[in-house]
């Protein structure tokens, strides 16, 4: 059976989704991982099996919406007065929850989906936070901003990369290094473009 992409439902929909959701986490920290069934997860949740094959096409599939969803930020960001400061705030919380065992079987689940829909949705919100990160950036005068996928490329590639292979060398020094190189280098190329 193919996996559906998940759309942000309405109405009914989001209500079946966030029984769902709830019922897998409610259950994840009840009776453990490895008994999760989506006959159990139905039952949990009020829903038949079919609504959840119908919806997710597998348990790993719903695992990976689950983890997309739980990946959504939760707090405003934070707004330190300088781009550095935001990005090494908000990339620190998301390296922090991530290293920790919850946070690995989250990426684990999310970067397990074969729809590749929910690694789209999580790159989607990290490209909208960056955006306006960089809004605000301009908004305070800043100046030699890179653009989005700079940012994505030079401070989230590594950083995802050793969550998910090397958790145990995630540290603030490299998180600040990789922030710093991705600004830094905004600047060189705008001083390269202007001269």
């Amino acid at each position: 059976m193919t996996p559906k992409p998940t759309l942000r439902p309405g109405g009914r929909s989001a209500r079946v989704q966030q029984a769902v959701h709830t019922a897998v986490s409610a259950l994840n920290d009840s009776v453990g991982r490895e008994q999760l069934t989506i006959p159990l997860i139905a039952e949990h949740a009020g829903v038949t099996p079919s609504t959840i094959y119908r919806r997710w096409g597998s348990l790993r599939e719903l695992l990976a919406d689950v983890a997309a969803e739980h990946l959504r930020p939760e707090a405003p960001l934070a707004d330190t007065g300088s781009l550095e400061g935001d990005l090494m705030v908000w990339a620190g919380e998301f390296m922090e929850e991530m290293a920790s065992r919850p946070g690995q079987q989250v990426m684990a689940d999310a970067l397990g989906s074969a729809s590749h829909e929910p690694r789209r949705r999580c790159h989607a919100r990290q490209c909208e936070q960056l955006a306006l990160m960089l809004s605000r950036a301009r908004d305070r005068g800043e100046s030699a901003l890179p653009e989005v996928d700079a940012l994505i490329d030079g401070v989230m590639a590594p950083l995802i990369y050793r969550v998910s292979h090397a958790p145990e060398t995630l540290c603030e020094a490299r998180l600040h290094h990789w922030v710093r190189q991705a600004l830094g280098s905004a600047g060189e190329n705008f001083r390269a473009n202007t001269e």
